[in-house]
């Protein structure tokens, strides 16, 4: 398989299929926006007018898009990769962090085609896709999750099969549920740090390195001190992504109050016009809050 199809090409589609191509894989791409895919296309990617194109020049198809809507487009819809009639994809792999129930239904449609299909959502933003550190957790087949690894090693550094169909998105919502947790706590700490009167980089770089680390305070923090709130990861994909693990946690009868509370935060964000700037805007509105804006 030294051709690959790639759908979505955003700020981490496109850092991802980049490391693909940089390895020798030649790429077959679709974006709903071509100038997105400029980059890829200037260094040889083939340009698809549909998704349904890229599956019948490519064998392996990747998917990194935005909400499990655009998952559903790209899949079922008009053009869709399952739409194909002169396919010639035999692996599909969602690499979009969506919804589990989706990723089932997905799969099951797929196989009914002969078409095995991979739910392989990724954690470590912008920053682990351009340094090819990401942790893709996966879920579907174990015998064509062992066939896409060497796919995956590419673009990341801790791979995990998790089970059956489902089980990566699954294990994406465990991972948001935790960032939603260390997001806020960095915000309200360097609030404080602000509102005391310290050296909001000398605190990162002392607690960091302490039990309260996280990736959210040595990535994000800094990004934060120096006012920078362009996305790494859209607050609006994040509050999908929220919206997800609510509605999981709903189905099973589980009481999340942390999740529900930063979810609200998030959507103050998005009010304030925020909804396409990074997650770690979340700063402006606790900002706001405590009358320091």
């Amino acid at each position: 398989m030294k051709e690959v199809g790639w759908i979505g090409t955003g700020v981490m589609g496109s850092s991802m299929a980049g490391h693909l191509q940089k390895a020798g894989y030649g790429l077959f791409v679709y974006n709903r926006t071509k100038s997105r895919a400029e980059g890829l296309l200037a260094n040889g990617a083939v340009w698809c007018e549909s998704p349904a194109q890229v599956a019948a020049r490519a064998r392996i198809v990747f998917s990194m898009v935005g909400h499990p809507s655009d998952v559903e487009e790209v899949y079922t819809g008009k053009g869709g990769v399952l739409k194909a009639t002169d396919s010639k994809c035999k692996i599909l792999v969602d690499m979009t962090t969506s919804r589990p129930t989706l990723a089932s239904v997905l799969s099951q449609q797929a196989e009914s085609k002969g078409i095995a299909f991979l739910d392989a959502p990724v954690s470590g933003g912008d920053i682990g896709a351009r340094q090819a550190t990401l942790a893709i957790m996966v879920g579907g087949r174990k015998d064509i999750f062992d066939e896409v690894l060497p796919f995956f090693l590419i673009m990341g550094k801790t791979i995990s099969f998790m089970g059956g169909p489902g089980a990566g998105q699954h294990t994406k919502v465990c991972n948001q549920i935790l960032v939603t947790g260390t997001m806020i706590s960095m915000c309200e700490a360097l609030i404080y740090a602000a509102k005391i009167g310290l050296d909001q980089q000398a605190v990162i770089d002392i607690v960091g390195k302490g039990a309260a680390g996280s990736w959210s305070i040595n990535n994000l923090g800094p990004r934060v001190v120096k006012g920078d709130f362009n996305p790494g990861f859209y607050v609006e994909h994040f509050l999908k992504d929220m919206e997800i693990a609510l509605s999981e946690a709903s189905a099973m009868g589980l009481c999340l109050p942390g999740l529900a509370l930063v979810n609200q935060l998030y959507l103050a964000v998005k009010t304030m016009g925020h909804g396409r700037s990074g997650t770690q805007a979340l700063y402006l509105a606790l900002k706001t809050l405590n009358g320091l804006a």
